[in-house]
Formats: C-alpha cells, structure tokens, sequence
C-alpha cells in the first residue's frame, strides 16, 4: 500500500493531467451533438473489430468439433445415397428379368452404416502404408470392415482398441480390391506395386475388353468390405504386352492419401452371416 502511494505521490501530475482530459472528453461528448455521433460511430467501428477478431479466434478453436460434426452428417448423407443404389440396383434387376423382384427388408432397411472418423495418423512412402483413427471398438468398429472417403476406398479396418482403429491402406502390398470397369462392368483386381502413392495397377484384365484412358474404375461389391460402385480411380494407361492373356493397365487414384484428414467406416450388418455362409460352403471369397 504504501508503494501504491509513493507511485501516485511521484506522477501525481501526470495522473491529474490524464484525468483532466477524460473529464473534457467526456463533456465535450456529452453536450456536443456533432462530436458526441463522430465519437460513438468511431467507437462502434473499433468495438467491432475487436469483436471480429475475438470470433476469428474463438471459431479456430471450434473447427475439430465443426469438422466432426459436418463429419457425421456426410456419413448419414452417403448412407442414404448407398441405400438409394441399392434400390436402383433391385429395379434395374426387375427390369431385366421381367418378373417381380423386392429386395430382402433387412438389406433395405440397412444395407450399409457408415461411422465418421478423424484420420490421426498415415504413411504413404512405405512398402506397407497404414492409417490410425479416432474409432474404436467402442463405435462399433470391427477388422476386416472397409474405410472409404469422400473421393473412394481408402483401405481396411486391420485391428482395433477400444478407442482405436489402425486401417490396412490400399497403398499396401498385400491390400487387393475387388474392382471392375464402370461402363461395362468388366471384372479386375487392383493392387499397389509402391513407388508413387498417386497411382496403382488393374490386373486380370482380359484382352478381348476394349478399356480406354479416362475408364472409371469402381469397387465390384463382390467382396464384403467395399459396397458396389465406390470410385477407386480413373484408367491412366493402357499397354498390351505380348507375352500376356490380360492388359496392364495403369489407373490414377481417385483418393489424395497425402491429404486425408476424416473417413468413414463401412459397417455391413450382414457381412458375418455372408462370410459365414461362404466359408461352411468352402468357397475361395474374392479379394478385398
């Protein structure tokens, strides 16, 4: 306390000088028309830009929890968009058989889930490249389900924590999709070679197919893990080489995996009941 007045008794002066001009700032505003409207508008304008700034910050640090949510929509959206290809699947196939088809309810009630999830970490220069999620068993997340994101099929759940999930990448040597050419549904495999993490091989196409650059590749449905008709990349080139029955086509990457940040998950709530089903039958599943 007695610091406190030493410092007042010290710049005394100043202190009565600066109180001095509030008091003639404050009249002059008060009893002046012009002077009090210019003080205020100026006022307004700084108290704005003050406020600007403080919602620039406060949204910055609002962006996880924004993403995370816009994350879940999407999910529900493309959920939608599966469930409507799906039903666009039943009556093209009713049109083509000329009878009555309906697919089973439970298929069309929920043929696909989708589980939103943050990427936290990923790899893309190694032989054998995987991601890290945000998800974990406690979602409802199990191995062997598919990841994708909003550009195509990213990989496969590997194993997972309670609230952890690490994905076998497509950029991986032994990760194979199940695919096939958009237009005419031929069936093929795609599989990563390594070096650029932009671009992969489609194998075991036959010779007699026409494939041509700019062909859209997409996951065949074949397989339990992809549902039909995700974009996995576009034909790049096509080669025919002389000691071989197939083509060996080069297709670009429909996904940036340099740049995924939220995927989702594919849950197939009769995806145990086929594999079941097709391993008591003894039958070769296709590959991933």
């Amino acid at each position: 306390m007695r610091d406190l007045f030493a410092f007042i008794y010290r710049f005394r002066a100043f202190l009565l000088f600066v109180l001095l001009e509030i008091l003639c700032v404050y009249m002059v505003v008060r009893y002046n028309t012009y002077q009090g409207a210019a003080f205020f508008n100026s006022a307004s304008t700084y108290v704005g830009r003050v406020l600007e700034v403080q919602s620039s910050v406060t949204d910055y640090f609002r962006l996880a929890s924004v993403n995370s949510i816009l994350a879940r929509e999407n999910a529900a959206l493309r959920e939608q968009v599966l469930r409507q290809h799906l039903e666009e699947q039943a009556d093209s196939t009713a049109e083509l058989s000329g009878m009555l088809y309906a697919a089973s309810d439970s298929m069309m009630a929920s043929p696909y889930i989708l589980h939103a999830s943050r990427v936290i970490n990923n790899s893309i220069r190694r032989t054998n490249n995987y991601l890290t999620l945000s998800i974990g068993s406690a979602d409802g997340i199990k191995p062997g389900m598919g990841v994708i994101a909003s550009t195509g099929a990213v990989g496969r759940i590997k194993t997972v924590s309670a609230h952890y999930a690490t994905v076998t990448s497509l950029l991986h040597s032994q990760m194979l999709v199940s695919a096939k050419i958009k237009k005419d549904n031929t069936m093929g495999t795609v599989k990563w070679t390594g070096g650029d993490y932009r671009t992969a091989l489609l194998d075991y196409i036959p010779l007699h197919v026409k494939p041509v650059v700019g062909d859209t590749i997409v996951t065949s449905g074949f397989a339990t893990v992809f549902p039909e008709g995700i974009v996995v990349g576009t034909i790049s080139s096509v080669e025919q080489e002389p000691d071989r029955s197939f083509y060996t086509i080069e297709i670009a990457l429909s996904v940036d995996f340099a740049q995924l940040s939220y995927v989702y998950v594919v849950e197939s709530p009769l995806r145990e009941e086929r594999e079941t089903l097709e391993n008591n039958a003894g039958i070769i599943p296709h590959d991933q």
